[in-house]
């Protein structure tokens, strides 16, 4: 029997593989192993008392008809595509007060992270999506959009739990964005991130 992050990411790709996107099939929904590589390296960084949170959370969903990895996509519409956002919010579960302060929070110090990793490696993390909101645009979705979508898609047990999770690693004065780049960079075959840095930059 697989462990938790197996299944999660199993159930994840299944549903991810049913998303409809405005412009047709996305090229990542065909790339399994870079899906498989992502979700496991972020698992990896979370308790197992959350991973079996979002594993409930995701088959409550599935029985339920819902699609929680659609579902984060129409919540990041709100910043990116507004008018088209109006359109679908009705089909969206609401994100009531409670849960909308946590991912608040919970955005505010992964931005944090990820902009102090970026200053360190730059090649790595400082590539792709801009970090901040500001840079959303109806093409361009942020880090920080694309994350706020995701937790919206969470329930509030595993938006606690993930909150209470990043309390202690600030206490221990860890960085999560850090240790899920860890955890990638070893499944492409680096031992630290400084090699991987290295190798990106062409030094």
């Amino acid at each position: 029997m697989k462990d938790t992050t197996g299944q999660i990411v199993e159930l994840e790709w299944a549903l991810f593989d049913q998303v409809q996107n405005r412009g047709g099939r996305a090229a990542c929904q065909d790339d399994q192993r870079t899906f498989f590589i992502m979700q496991s390296s972020q698992l990896a960084a979370w308790t197992e008392e959350m991973r079996r949170s979002w594993l409930d959370d995701l088959r409550q969903a599935q029985a339920a008809g819902r699609n929680p990895l659609a579902e984060k996509y129409g919540y990041m519409m709100a910043r990116t595509a507004p008018e088209e956002y109006e359109q679908i919010r009705d089909q969206l579960p609401p994100v009531p007060d409670e849960k909308a302060q946590l991912i608040d929070a919970i955005c505010r110090t992964h931005v944090g992270w990820l902009e102090a990793l970026a200053a360190r490696y730059p090649a790595l993390a400082g590539r792709g999506r801009p970090i901040r909101r500001s840079g959303d645009s109806r093409h361009v979705t942020s880090f920080e959009t694309y994350l706020w979508g995701e937790l919206a898609s969470y329930s509030l047990r595993t938006l606690q739990l993930y909150a209470g999770h990043i309390a202690q690693l600030l206490a221990e004065g860890r960085n999560m964005n850090e240790e899920i780049l860890k955890n990638t960079v070893r499944q492409y075959g680096f031992d630290t991130l400084d090699a991987a840095e290295t190798q990106l930059a062409g030094r």
